[in-house]
């Protein structure tokens, strides 16, 4: 998908991709990896992670950077686009034995340049407090692994706390803990404090104070990945049984679930205002879901495999100070509130600068555009714009726009009318067939009043498409031949085919982009549904984790059969459809980072190589600033 040119092209590694702000470059000297540099053989090792903190050093050169690759940790300065990686000189660096790193988060309050608190998960379930600047182990959390013996899956600390902290592991748990606190030497005892549909909040029983405070257990399967608002007074959890659940933190209330549209979901984000959140996982899509309204509002579709990490780009966001999307009139003072940030949080608050001023003599948000990028194991980048066509479909268009296109978008049905608008970017596209993993097309819970006046293989009027480039209208009477099967391959030779949607890519002139028809054949269908399940049983032979999805395949297929077509999941006909801005195969390996910094974004993939892209404008500035007589340490090979 958006894979430019034919044959060798399309498994060329990119180094620089163009978005409407500028080039966004590759600055091969700032990629930082194990101090030998030879790539890492990734088979059975858990995923690499990169976390980021600022220690407020004099020198403006604050950034700190830890990665873990297999057994190994390090911590470096990070010089980013500024100067050329040196990784002889790691401040710390740490290998360890019967266990692996597997996740990571610094504290930003307590951070200074003589000392760091950096919590660490790893593979047997326990967590650790390191300083890697005094080279310190504080503590060991779960040592005897008496309060879970599942790997670590996501640790934070809480926002605004130099004490507390939350830990996610396969088993489906969640653990809160206190720093100053020991473990117990023997199994903690619970008393139920809160329990809703599919979750549960327990209290650890015990005469002196000791971890975990709290135990919540949350759907089935693994809790893949959970994050704070940024005001931290909610918490979303993406699982392995493919419901994202958004929580009150301190009330451990649910407030709103969403359900993926097939398999898991991977990994979750929240925008910088707090507004909507983004998910993705092993349907390959990334769903926009909004907070205030409790739906699905949009999905995307670039990915050919399983989406790793979805983040939010607070420095190219931007959001409009006006009403909650709840209500599309009336006064914005109470949102006002809602525009906060929790402390420690200050890459956040560069989102916050950057909203823009209301039209006082408008009733809505007059420019909205939030940007959001995706990674996955297909080795592709994908970056997405949410824009106010797709937040606001029953509203009038203000103005013209140049970035987001709109299909038949129609205001509600009291007016009865119809506005178009035109992309100005030319290019061709491609078209996506896409199963309906219900086998009808019939009625279903959500009501559309517009489908029954389209085609049955193209999106109802009423749902605007958003991307950069314009739309083909699909050829009459059904689908285009399939040539891809949903099917990716990595560097390994496993195949990945795990996809709800089975894609065609077929190359027509120098670039190609997808839309979606939303049926199939019967017969393709149960041809793919095959070629999925084979697939899915071959890569998934050297995971205990994936074999225990698999084995409850059945039970995760009647969830979506209950699910389908209800405001948990709508159908795909029935929301909005994104598609990628960029979509850019970056890596060999698997992607398993993405992080979006002030002056570059970072990736990192599963060889142990953490990339540095410079955003438009910031290469030849700071580098030429830094070597004001040699060339840019950053050189773009």
């Amino acid at each position: 998908m958006a894979a430019e040119g034919g044959g060798k092209e399309m498994n060329e590694i990119k180094t620089q991709f163009t978005t409407r702000e500028g080039v966004y470059k590759l600055l091969t000297h700032s990629e930082y990896s194990r101090p030998n540099r030879v790539p890492f053989n990734s088979q059975g090792s858990n995923p690499v992670k990169v976390s980021f903190v600022n220690v407020n050093d004099q020198s403006g050169n604050g950034d700190r950077i830890c990665f873990n690759v297999g057994r190994e940790l390090y911590f470096y300065i990070y010089k980013g686009v500024r100067k050329a990686a040196d990784l002889s000189k790691p401040i710390d660096k740490r290998i360890y034995k019967g266990t692996q790193p597997t996740c990571h988060d610094f504290n930003p309050l307590t951070a200074t340049a003589e000392s760091v608190s950096l919590l660490v998960g790893f593979s047997a379930g326990q967590v650790q407090l390191i300083d890697p600047i005094k080279k310190e182990t504080s503590k060991l959390f779960n040592e005897e692994r008496l309060i879970d013996k599942s790997r670590v899956t996501c640790v934070r600390w809480v926002p605004g706390s130099e004490s507390l902290f939350l830990v996610a592991h396969s088993s489906g748990s969640m653990y809160l803990y206190n720093v100053e606190n020991t473990c117990g030497t023997t199994a903690p005892h619970y008393q139920l404090l809160k329990q809703g549909e599919n979750y549960a909040v327990h209290t650890c029983k015990s005469k002196s104070a000791r971890n975990p405070l709290l135990r919540w257990t949350v759907g089935e399967g693994a809790l893949n990945e959970f994050a704070f608002s940024p005001d931290g007074k909610f918490l979303a959890c993406a699982s392995q049984d493919g419901f994202l659940r958004v929580f009150g933190f301190d009330a451990a209330e649910l407030h709103g679930t969403m359900k993926s549209y097939f398999g898991g979901l991977l990994c979750v984000c929240w925008s910088p205002d707090g507004r909507y959140i983004v998910a993705g996982g092993e349907d390959d899509l990334v769903t926009v879901w909004s907070f205030s309204d409790c739906r699905v509002i949009a999905r995307g579709h670039g990915h050919k495999s399983w989406v790793s990490v979805v983040a939010f780009d607070h420095c190219t966001t931007s959001v409009e100070d006006g009403d909650p999307p709840a209500e599309f009139s009336g006064s914005d003072e109470d949102f006002h509130e809602q525009i906060h940030f929790g402390a420690g949080r200050d890459r956040a608050n560069s989102a916050h600068s950057r909203l823009s001023k209301r039209n006082s003599t408008d009733s809505r948000p007059v420019s909205v555009t939030y940007r959001f990028g995706s990674v996955g194991q297909d080795t592709q980048l994908c970056l997405w714009d949410l824009t106010e066509d797709i937040l606001f479909p029953h509203l009038p268009l203000s103005r013209t726009r140049t970035h987001t296109n709109v299909m038949n978008a129609t205001s509600p049905p009291t007016t009865g009318q119809t506005t178009t608008t035109t992309s100005t970017t030319t290019t061709t596209t491609t078209t996506v067939s896409t199963a309906n993993p219900s086998g009808t097309n019939g009625k279903d819970n959500v009501s559309n009043s517009s489908t029954s006046a389209n085609p049955a293989n193209s999106l109802p009027g009423s749902l605007p498409r958003s991307n950069s480039l314009p739309q083909a209208t699909n050829p009459p009477g059904g689908s285009t031949p399939n040539s891809h099967t949903g099917s990716s391959t990595n560097s390994s030779g496993s195949t990945k085919g795990n996809s709800i949607i089975d894609s065609a890519f077929i190359a027509t002139g120098v670039s190609k982009f997808a839309t979606l028809s939303l049926h199939d054949s019967r017969k393709e269908r149960h041809e793919k549904d095959h070629k999925r399940n084979h697939s899915m049983g071959h890569i998934s032979s050297k995971s205990s984790d994936k074999l225990n999805q698999l084995s409850s395949s059945r039970t995760a297929k009647a969830e979506v059969a209950k699910t389908l077509g209800t405001t948990l999941c709508p159908r795909m006909e029935e929301v909005p459809l994104l598609e990628p801005l960029v979509c850019k195969k970056i890596a060999h390996e698997r992607l398993t980072v993405l992080i979006f910094l002030e002056d570059c974004l970072v990736t990192a993939c599963q060889e142990g190589f953490v990339c540095t892209w410079a955003r438009p404008g910031k290469v030849g500035l700071l580098s030429s600033q830094n070597n004001p007589a040699n060339s840019p340490s950053g050189t773009v090979v």
